[in-house]
């Protein structure tokens, strides 16, 4: 399994890095007024986020956000928020109101990291830095940060693998990727595949639209239909929603002894389900990392200052190479340590995931107290 950097260690370092854009003169543009810009705590941050039904966008995302830009503004910054639902020309159409509002920097997660290119391109001619916030969108964007995505799928097969152990070929796998506007979902599948292949019997694999959970059951449906629900020993998908649809597929078929079936992002459901034994792991990505790094590189674009205490790779999308980005590595949530990782981290504590329907499940996994 992927080794995830402690949270404590992580903010220490945001906290140090904030510190050095508020110091650092050294690294602002010079001859253009950038001094006064370099200066300027008025800052107004536009953040686009592409869709309400992953819960962490606005429970974690957006107020973490918020929460950093504050930090590094002295509170006199302002996020300006829009959520495009699903709607890559809605979206399109939000970073023309951002240029019209005089953002100083965009933060955009991408439903369509190939349709959002030219509106990229728009606030960029408008002089207004872009940061690719956890989808690499196209365009000229300035900068990038998101979570180590092959490896998420390296870590959701090998965890697939370790659960099957010498069963692996003993009959089919369903692979329930993501969808395929988002560039992410084809990081995840390169490295599942690169895990996977030969080790498992893949029957049939689906590229699920909009990654919503009804289209994973629908494309589940039909698997079973395809290989008889019985053949069916394990299932690859690439988030926790879609992992619901694939359950809820899989007992409507009249399956009582669910095989192991991955996730990502460690919903509430998501990892109540793991409690419950109906879905074998997730992985759990820190947004209280990720989240607070993007504020930071549009804090510092906005006022004309390098990223080289913030960016530790570059990233070549199809239209800009050599891009400065942050990755976050990631880590498999089993039942067994639930407790280490997200009540730990505080991201659920044992009464929000023991609910009622919950609790011996959870008293059994030893979630108590």
């Amino acid at each position: 399994m992927s080794t995830r950097t402690g949270r404590g260690a992580m903010t220490v370092g945001v906290v140090a890095m904030a510190v050095t854009l508020a110091a650092c003169g050294g690294g602002s543009k010079s001859g253009d007024g950038s001094d006064g810009a370099a200066k300027k705590k008025d800052l107004k941050i536009g953040l686009l986020l592409p869709e309400k039904q992953a819960a962490r966008y606005e429970k974690s995302d957006k107020p973490l956000i918020e929460k950093m830009v504050g930090e590094l503004t002295s509170g006199k910054g302002q996020v300006v928020y829009a959520n495009a639902e699903q709607d890559a020309a809605r979206q399109n159409q939000q970073v023309d109101d951002m240029i019209a509002k005089k953002v100083d920097a965009l933060i955009i997660d991408a439903v369509d990291s190939k349709a959002i290119g030219g509106a990229v391109e728009r606030a960029k001619t408008a002089g207004i830095p872009v940061v690719a916030f956890d989808r690499l969108a196209e365009g000229p964007v300035d900068a990038y940060v998101s979570f180590d995505n092959e490896d998420v799928g390296h870590v959701q097969a090998r965890a697939l693998l370790d659960n099957l152990g010498e069963k692996a070929k003993d009959g089919q796998i369903v692979m329930m990727n993501g969808a395929r506007t988002d560039p992410n979902a084809a990081q995840f599948k390169k490295g599942a595949h690169a895990e996977l292949d030969g080790k498992v019997n893949i029957g049939k694999e689906y590229d699920t639209k909009e990654w919503k959970p009804e289209n994973a059951a629908a494309n589940m449906r039909t698997a079973i239909s395809a290989l008889g629900k019985n053949k069916i020993i394990g299932v690859y998908s690439a988030n926790d929603g879609m992992a619901g649809g694939v359950i809820e597929a899989l007992k409507a078929a009249g399956v009582s002894k669910l095989p192991p079936i991955t996730g990502q992002d460690t919903e509430l459901a998501g990892v109540q389900r793991i409690v419950a034994g109906e879905q074998y792991m997730s992985v759990y990505k820190s947004y209280a990392e990720e989240s607070p790094i993007a504020a930071q590189m549009a804090v510092a674009l906005a006022k004309g200052q390098s990223l080289i205490s913030i960016a530790n790779s570059k990233t070549n999308s199809p239209t800009k190479s050599d891009i400065p980005t942050a990755l976050v590595p990631v880590v498999a949530v089993i039942k067994e340590n639930i407790r280490s990782t997200v009540v730990s981290d505080g991201l659920y504590t044992i009464d929000e995931i023991c609910t009622a329907k919950y609790k011996a499940a959870c008293k059994s996994a030893g979630l108590t107290g």
